[in-house]
């Protein structure tokens, strides 16, 4: 009973914020993101009957806390469902950089739920583990269909989801990823969303962005894609900040990146921002621009990596795991 699985993070598309059921997850509005490679968290499980109890472990520490409920909530979810009581060893790496607007969680959890569900036995579809990571984290589900992916809203299991979206995108998608190493937290200001004057006129038109973004992407309409990415980060961000404890992720890195970017796309450069909640900073562009963009980038005094569109989770040979 151990698997080993791996597991992409996500870029927020057109980003959930706020959640009706903070136990299940379930989010407010759907959700579009598109998974980051070769960026990825690998994790090792093993129900085990000679262990004492539960051991999880997430890059070399031994996760207690809010950090071990939530890990908590995705077991015992693949318990319910496989009916297995036997304590778990349960051990996870990312090669990125975490907790830093990255998506370290939705990489995290969805490949603790691709492993657990294997572990255990149960013989489940992409969107049905779906539904298991996002007990952990919202937009692991996403991680776990991989590619373009939307989450749908709903009240159960049944409706809200995971489903990829297929788009000719993925093949010339190239992400700079620029590093703006500032801490955030990103449980607190989903649990406060809906205090935020700005929320219900974030509701009144998320659902229309949504819809457009699934026509561009269906349509594989590059600039119109990354366009409505960068608006809705833009509309995110007024949210968190006006919200009771009025969070500012940027940084003036941040913002030296934004105009950056802005500058390179009035030379004629397809090139968009786009954020999560955090300082860090995703930038859209294609093959055929990425040097000159990452380099401009750079330039802003920012490491960066570029990245490409990662696919679903996936369980991994034997000869991989981590113990």
């Amino acid at each position: 009973m151990k698997a080993t699985a791996r597991a992409h993070p996500i870029q927020g598309l057109v980003k959930y914020h706020g959640m009706v059921d903070q136990e299940l997850r379930l989010p407010y509005h759907d959700s579009i993101s598109v998974c980051t490679a070769p960026s990825n968290t690998t994790t090792t499980v093993e129900f085990d009957e000679s262990l004492d109890e539960d051991r999880y472990v997430v890059d070399g520490e031994t996760v207690e806390g809010r950090g071990r409920e939530r890990i908590e909530s995705v077991v015992s979810r693949v318990r319910e469902l496989a009916d297995v009581e036997a304590p778990v060893r349960f051990e996870s790496e990312s090669d990125f950089p975490t907790n830093v607007g990255f998506g370290s969680s939705s990489s995290g959890f969805a490949a603790a739920a691709m492993a657990l569900t294997t572990a255990a036995g149960l013989d489940l579809t992409l969107p049905e583990v779906s539904t298991v990571a996002r007990r952990g984290s919202a937009s692991s589900a996403r991680a776990v269909t991989g590619g373009f992916s939307d989450l749908h809203t709903g009240r159960n299991d049944i409706d809200c989801r995971s489903e990829r979206i297929e788009s000719d995108l993925e093949d010339d998608l190239r992400i700079v990823a620029a590093l703006v190493p500032a801490y955030k937290e990103t449980e607190e200001a989903h649990r406060e969303a809906a205090e935020s004057h700005m929320f219900e006129a974030r509701l009144a038109h998320v659902h229309g962005q949504l819809a457009e973004m699934r026509d561009a992407l269906r349509e594989s309409d590059f600039d119109r894609t990354f366009e409505l990415a960068e608006h809705d980060s833009l509309s995110l961000a007024a949210t968190t900040m006006t919200g009771p404890a009025g969070w500012v992720y940027w940084r003036p890195a941040t913002l030296e990146i934004f105009a950056a970017v802005r500058d390179l796309r009035e030379s004629g450069v397809p090139v968009y921002f786009s954020t999560d909640t955090g300082a860090s900073v995703y930038v859209n562009t294609t093959a055929e621009y990425v040097e000159r963009v990452e380099k401009r980038v750079a330039d802003c005094g920012v490491d960066t990596r570029v990245w490409e569109v990662g696919g679903p989770a996936r369980i991994l040979d034997e000869s991989e795991a981590l113990f």
